[in-house]
């Protein structure tokens, strides 16, 4: 007969699992608590004391205070702390002293703002007053929506909505501005690189429109831990901004504990696949029925790992107590998910980071991650999934053999003692601020002395009527263009023309499913591309480049696609230069050339190449900045071809360091090495912004070039391979040792 284990049997047993390389416990924290003010309506005080709160968390006390006051303000608490309640009660009270009262909630996805909703719906019952909350977005009944306009208190809305669907139809909002008190921006930290951009830009036409309608509204923003969140607030809002982080939730014991797989070969340092051994250890706690939630970092890899979890624990605990979790699932499908994890029925999950945000799913005792989720931020975000409450909690970051999984891994005072990193954006990107330059001309006539930001955009104003999108009348500019602006702009993306995929699976009902941006629909959309969505596979039939439509059609086969990008760069335009005696770094503006070639079919279980196929496509250039490092002198003794193998395998380990170091996804900033560079003939490495004009991670690497270059070095030294593997530099190269080689040629950068 099996024996339960329970999870700190299962904990001192994990104690002496050779393959821990570092333990990290956090100690339990009591609460600290304050009494809730005088002031707060007596109705709200007898709801939350039916749902158990007597008294306030010490941040959730000085958020009601500094929004009595006006004024706004950032709140910064680990996950599950309380945030909801540092907007929830102040906009409450509000409503309940004034019924004329509006605020506007905005979250970065749809299944957050159902989630709330729901919370605060609860909240509202309770209290027994008439305050009207409601969700609008794409899924919003037309019936609804003329009810949300008018009547709604609290209006539940994404920055997507509010850009192309609220901001450009105002009129129809007259209520909701003319009211507005509160403009609540929850998981502040989402709104970084290209989207973090446009939406500070969409807050800039939504703070003019209610100007227009005589509104002023206070910011409430929450956020996890990020290294600048006062900084990033008042940039996103461009308000001042008070900083609220004396964290008054209680916790729980907390184990951190860093796995690294077994080397399976020894000379190449290659180490035992981290997805296999993520089934296994979450196997041990499922079937002693432990509820765990297992992170992995992209869709594919979330089915896969779902589909062996689910054979290995299908005869002890049914394969249906455990289920997957991603974007691109059906909202009715997530709630489910989500309702069950809540109540215990579900005991495991296995999520990419959707689940990362701070969507109730109640109180999980297990958190594993299949490789380090690319920055400190995220990782603590997704560790605060476990041990939501009181109780003691195991979190297990399982390393991958890629450079930034072993630098993580073999640095663990790198992770522990470093602050998160900073969030960054750029709204005065070029490209981005014409487009909602062209948005707010659209939904009020634009004074020729108006600010928008910090920039004088008199000469972009002027341009827009030289393109006939604008007219200029009086000391006025209006919008002259037939065309809707706002419907043409994806906030996700800084490339205007996106391409839209349309499923034509059944020919009676064809379908648009989604769209991507065109850089990324080159490697990902090309024919025969294996194209993933909502856990369907699609197969790419035709890519219509100069339509911008990619026709696809259902498909059930064993591999997925990668394509490879050839690239050319070119220098434009110099903006900084750092001389030293053997090197240069710079930055400036470069064009990127690229053109995609071949693409590999490569199995989904085993990850071999079973097949190839050619891309035909013309070749796009991307206006970008960029970071670059060349090298003035160079040693005769190594050889060109030996050099470009060296700069290569430097290219990979800093493609690797650098998101960790300016914080943004691996796909943001790209590194190409060239042993002769166009502009020098000298050899280069670039590192550049993956997106049109730029928006700061560039800049940001020149800044910080030694800090990078020191990262690079350690994870090549710290590499227990004798001489390079893919943990480090790549490979080894034949005749030299190639790691002592790329330690001497960082030395000369």
């Amino acid at each position: 007969m099996f024996k339960k284990k329970q999870l700190a049997d299962l904990i001192h047993e994990l104690r002496g699992n050779e393959n821990i390389i570092h333990w990290h416990e956090l100690e339990p924290q009591d609460a600290r608590t304050k009494p809730i003010p005088d002031s707060v309506d007596e109705r709200i005080k007898a709801a939350l004391q039916k749902r158990g709160i007597s008294e306030l968390y010490s941040h959730q006390h000085t958020a009601y205070e500094t929004l009595q006051k006006g004024e706004s303000m950032v709140a910064v608490t680990p996950t599950a702390s309380g945030k909801t309640l540092c907007y929830n009660l102040p906009v409450l009270q509000a409503v309940a002293q004034d019924a004329t009262s509006r605020a506007l909630y905005l979250f970065p996805t749809k299944a957050l703002a159902q989630d709330q909703k729901s919370e605060l719906n609860e909240i509202i019952q309770e209290m027994g007053i008439d305050i009207k909350s409601f969700t609008y977005d794409g899924d919003t009944s037309p019936a609804i929506r003329q009810i949300v306009r008018t009547a709604g208190h609290i209006v539940i809305t994404n920055p997507d909505m509010l850009h192309s669907a609220i901001l450009p139809h105002h009129t129809k909002w007259v209520s909701l501005f003319e009211n507005l008190k509160y403009i609540v921006i929850d998981e502040l930290h989402t709104y970084r690189g290209v989207f973090g951009s446009h939406v500070a830009n969409v807050i800039r036409r939504l703070k003019r429109i209610c100007k227009f309608y005589g509104s002023n509204p206070v910011f409430i923003c929450t956020s996890a831990t990020i290294a600048n969140p006062k900084e990033l607030a008042e940039q996103l809002t461009g308000s001042p901004m008070r900083l609220i982080n004396d964290n008054g939730a209680p916790r729980g014991r907390k184990h951190f504990v860093f796995y690294n797989p077994p080397i399976v070969n020894k000379p190449l340092n290659i180490r035992k696949s981290a997805t296999v051994e993520v089934n296994s250890l979450a196997k041990e706690f499922l079937k002693n029925k432990i509820q765990t939630i297992v992170f992995a970092r992209s869709r594919v890899r979330v089915e896969i790992i779902l589909s062996h979890i689910q054979e290995l624990v299908k005869h002890d605990i049914g394969a249906k107590s455990i289920r997957g979790y991603r974007g691109g699932y059906l909202p009715k499908q997530r709630r489910e998910i989500e309702r069950g994890l809540r109540e215990g029925e579900i005991l495991g999950v296995v999520s990419t980071n959707a689940l990362e945000l701070g969507v109730d799913i109640g109180q999980l005792q297990v958190c594993i991650m299949t490789g380090y989720p690319g920055s400190v931020a995220s990782t603590w975000q997704q560790a605060g999934r476990a041990g939501r409450r009181h109780g003691e909690a195991l979190i297990l970051m399982v390393a991958s053999s890629t450079p930034i999984d072993q630098y993580v891994v073999q640095n663990p005072d790198y992770f522990f003692e470093r602050s998160p990193e900073s969030a960054r954006i750029n709204p005065e990107n070029l490209i981005i601020l014409v487009d909602h330059l062209k948005c707010a001309a659209y939904e009020l006539p634009f004074q020729e002395r108006e600010e928008f930001g910090p920039l004088d955009v008199l000469d972009i104003m002027e341009y827009l009527v030289e393109e006939k999108v604008l007219h200029h009348n009086g000391d006025k500019f209006f919008w002259a263009n037939q065309s809707f602006p706002a419907s043409n702009i994806s906030l996700r993306s800084a490339s205007q023309e996106n391409v839209v995929i349309v499923d034509q699976s059944d020919i009676a009902n064809v379908r648009i499913i989604g769209e991507m941006d065109r850089f990324s629909a080159m490697t990902l959309l090309h024919d025969e591309a294996i194209y993933l969505h909502e856990g369907v596979q699609y197969q790419v039939e035709k890519l219509d480049w100069e339509h911008k439509k990619a026709y696809v059609r259902e498909v059930d086969v064993e591999y997925y696609t990668d394509a490879n990008l050839a690239v050319q760069l070119k220098v434009l335009e110099i903006d900084k230069t750092l001389s030293r005696r053997t090197t240069a770094i710079h930055y400036g503006d470069v064009a990127v050339n690229m053109m995609p070639t071949i693409f590999k079919k490569i199995k989904l279980t085993t990850f071999e190449n079973v097949g190839y196929g050619q891309i035909h496509l013309p070749e796009e250039e991307l206006h970008t900045s960029a970071a670059w490092l060349e090298l003035k002198i160079v040693d005769p003794a190594v050889g060109t071809k030996l050099l470009e193998q060296l700069l290569l395998g430097i290219a990979n380990v800093l493609r690797h360091i650098v998101p960790i170091h300016v914080m943004c996804d691996r796909n943001d900033i790209h590194v190409v090495s060239q042993i002769k560079a166009a502009h020098t003939q000298l050899p280069t490495i670039f590192l550049y912004d993956h997106y049109p004009g730029g928006i700061g991670l560039a800049e940001d690497v020149f800044r910080r070039f030694d800090d990078i270059k020191a990262a690079a070095k350690s994870l090549i030294r710290r590499c227990p391979c004798d001489d390079g593997c893919p943990s480090c530099i790549g490979s080894e190269i034949e005749g030299i040792n190639a790691k002592l080689k790329s330690l001497e040629l960082l030395d000369e950068l």
